[in-house]
């Protein structure tokens, strides 16, 4: 028997992009579809005390996903409601799970926890050594008191929660909504309707310069089952590819996989956000046995296939 095979799961944001992935897995690796709850933000507001005791009622495992995110634009117009709604959902359903004397408690972070000018690639232990990036800051900060949340429920009340910060996440079912989406999908997005409208040029954000690490959602759902089941501890753990690439690079990359020939045009008025970005990714490996399988550029065909498919290619 599975460890999952007679475990009730709540998982919030279970019906969103990493959400499904992670349903689908866990199906995989034995749980039982009636045994998973998903609670739907239009029905389940969150950010609502009640609504968290509610959810948590005869539940065994908590892999806590729900979130407000978006791109460096949003981020820029939003800081507000990103560190609020990110802080307060993840503060009241850990202490709901707690109470209701939930086993275990899977809290998503994000990288965008690091201090900003954090040394390559990010070691769990540079966490805390500055602010982040002050782009995203209100996000990263919100979702990095769940781990201080954890490991003090953990040594207060014995509450066995673990903290992963899962690098930026791509792949087929991601958001392609210009207001809203991180880098991939919004190129994807814009190389494609270049390339469909015959547009000579396209504009991208900042100077190229800056680097980032992607994880295939996939690959990162394994991730947060495979620590479901085997991960135990109270530190921090990365979770990512292992693979640096700038944003140069991904826009070259980009336009050839989407087959667009005219000029890009780099808007550098406009941030780069952090400088770089690539996790060690050791302590997955060797605390959980998760390694990344899924290579970028077969990553990046399927998710054009999959945004010109399901978007009739507009």
């Amino acid at each position: 028997m599975s460890f999952w095979t007679d475990k009730t799961i709540l998982v919030t944001g279970g019906a969103g992009f990493l959400g499904t992935a992670i349903v689908k897995e866990l199906l995989i690796r034995g749980a039982q579809k009636e045994h998973i709850l998903i609670p739907r933000s239009r029905d389940c507001d969150l950010r609502l005390l009640k609504n968290c005791e509610k959810v948590v009622k005869d539940i065994d495992v908590v892999i806590h996903l729900a979130a407000k995110v978006g791109g460096i634009g949003y981020n820029l117009s939003h800081p507000g409601e990103l560190f609020y709604d990110n802080c307060i959902m993840g503060i009241q359903m850990m202490e709901a799970a707690r109470l209701s004397g939930v086993s275990k408690f899977v809290a998503v972070g994000t990288v965008c926890a690091y201090p900003k000018f954090t040394p390559v690639p990010f070691r769990e232990e540079t966490l805390w050594d500055g602010y982040p990036e002050e782009t995203n800051a209100p996000y990263g900060l919100a979702k990095k008191m769940l781990l201080v949340q954890a490991q003090a429920y953990r040594r207060q009340y014995g509450f066995n929660a673990i903290y992963l910060l899962p690098v930026n996440l791509y792949g087929p079912g991601d958001n392609f909504d210009p207001a809203s989406s991180h880098v991939i999908p919004a190129l994807i997005r814009k190389f494609v309707e270049a390339r469909n409208s015959g547009a000579s040029s396209v504009e991208v954000w900042g100077t190229g310069a800056a680097s980032r690490e992607f994880l295939y959602v996939d690959d990162a759902a394994r991730a947060i089952v495979l620590a479901g089941e085997r991960y135990d501890g109270d530190e921090p753990v990365n979770l990512g590819s292992g693979m640096e690439i700038s944003i140069k690079e991904l826009v070259s990359l980009i336009s050839d996989i989407t087959g667009f020939s005219g000029d890009i045009i780099w808007d550098t008025s406009k941030p780069d956000g952090q400088p770089k970005r690539n996790l060690d990714v050791s302590r997955a490996r060797d605390w959980f046995s998760f390694e990344a399988k899924v290579p970028f550029e077969e990553g990046l065909l399927r998710t054009v296939k999959w945004f010109e498919e399901t978007s009739g290619g507009v």
